[in-house]
């Protein structure tokens, strides 16, 4: 394609049309994400004790944390997979999904096979009660034997992310949520199996999703879904493929010890830190759920023009991504700033969170102005495949986190909710800075990445 059929067909109002369409979808299969755990609590706040919704609080972060290190399966199967899209290569794309699917089930075996010690060790770092303990290692044990459909499904995912598609993981997302709900109450109100039943439950959803991705996936190209073994590292470089998964592995462990150490450090302040934190934190996933749909289209878009050479639809797409960013940003900021006591009193009916909530308005003001780059250019740099930069940058923020909370000096005043604010301070230090360093070296990434395609 010429320079001037590129600018005829992507002009900028064209790829913000292109982006809302693929990010759509994908924000409507965020906004389901907060649904299956309301249900899970909800059954398991019926059964009569403390311990159940505990333990299912406890067993689902434990099966959450495997799965988040393993992110790159879908963000690494995504940007290459985009890339092939826009080269036009269908046998490309499916040796990269099947390289993606061995890996994710090799990875799922894994983890069963090595459940019982892993159980053993997060429980130990938690440290819950003896009887949350128990019954959340019971739901962990049952629910990783999902994990190779799991990590499969998340590979499926992107790789129709990749192909332009995100309508069908929609469908998807939608679908397994549904029947999780469905079966968990079924097996623990009809059948009577009690807490075991939303493991179970669970267990059965994953599975599901996962022959529903084949399905949906086959429908995305022509002949066959995967590649035959036998030269299927052909003409795909597979350093590179475990190179861009590699850097996104390490990412995602940067991501999880500053979420984790955020969490821990303000459980050192006291019950109503940790309480006003979790608050905080939802205004975060909330503006997460829109940008991470909107990164998705540009992760998208991105690597598909990458992929094809064609440098201007390139840059039309992380301009369209920029300006759909700036409405997004500016309607959260304006919602945080005239309503956050009322978000906060929806979310909780305790006069001491809602006030220290109050008193940190500014946080929740501040995450969509300063988060946003962080999310937008992790869509960018997927597309291009430059997850070395996006490593560094992860790298540098987290660095950066743990600096500030441990060279900050201590708040005058002893108050919790002081304290809080100067963790929040060191997060958005985080956030801010991993978008800072992307957005600075975004230009010699776009250039290098089209020299490669040349």
């Amino acid at each position: 394609m010429s320079k001037t059929d590129s600018e005829g067909r992507f002009g900028l109002k064209r790829m913000m049309a292109m982006t809302g369409a693929l990010a759509g979808p994908a924000i409507i299969s965020n906004v389901t994400v907060p649904l299956l755990g309301l249900s899970d609590t909800f059954i398991t706040g019926h059964l009569g004790a403390e311990r159940f919704i505990a333990a299912i609080a406890v067993g689902t972060m434990m099966v959450n944390a495997l799965y988040w290190l393993c992110g790159f399966l879908r963000m690494g199967t995504s940007g290459l997979t985009a890339e092939a899209f826009g080269m036009g290569d269908a046998d490309r794309r499916r040796r990269i999904l099947t390289v993606s699917l061995l890996l994710a089930v090799g990875l799922g075996v894994v983890m069963i096979l090595l459940s019982p010690l892993l159980g053993n060790l997060m429980i130990m770092l938690m440290q819950p009660p003896a009887a949350t303990s128990q019954l959340a290692k019971e739901y962990f044990l049952i629910s990783v034997l999902g994990a190779p459909a799991i990590l499969s499904t998340m590979a499926l995912s992107g790789w129709m992310v990749g192909s332009q598609n995100t309508v069908y993981p929609m469908a998807v997302a939608i679908t397994v949520n549904i029947i999780n709900i469905a079966v968990s109450f079924s097996l623990v109100f009809w059948l009577k199996m009690g807490f075991l039943g939303v493991a179970y439950g669970t267990l059965i959803a994953n599975w599901i999703g996962f022959i529903l991705s084949l399905i949906f996936s086959k429908r995305l190209i022509e002949g066959r879904l995967l590649s035959r073994l036998k030269g299927i590292t052909e003409g795909l470089e597979i350093g590179r493929f475990f190179k861009v998964n590699g850097n996104l592995f390490v990412r995602s462990a940067c991501l999880m010890s500053v979420s984790f150490a955020l969490t821990s450090f303000t459980g050192q302040l006291g019950d109503t830190a940790l309480a006003v934190n979790a608050i905080l934190m939802q205004f975060f996933m909330f503006f997460s759920y829109f940008m991470d749909g909107f990164a998705f289209g540009g992760e998208a878009l991105c690597g598909r023009f990458a992929g094809a050479g064609d440098s201007y639809a390139l840059r039309m797409s992380v301009k369209a991504l920029s300006v759909w960013s700036l409405v997004v940003t500016l309607v959260f900021t304006a919602i945080y700033l005239l309503f956050t006591p009322e978000i906060a009193a929806l979310l909780t009916d305790v006069a001491t969170v809602k006030s220290g909530v109050a008193s940190l308005q500014w946080v929740a003001c501040l995450i969509p102005i300063i988060s946003v780059a962080a999310f937008m250019f992790d869509g960018v740099y997927i597309g291009l495949t430059d997850t070395s930069r996006m490593m560094i940058a992860t790298m540098i923020g987290a660095v950066a986190f743990f600096a500030l909370h441990y060279l900050l000096p201590a708040p005058a005043s002893d108050s919790e909710i002081t304290s809080a604010g100067e963790l929040w301070i060191c997060f958005l230090s985080f956030l801010f800075l991993r978008g800072a360093v992307l957005g600075l070296s975004l230009k010699g990434a776009i250039i290098k990445r089209m020299d490669k395609s040349k």
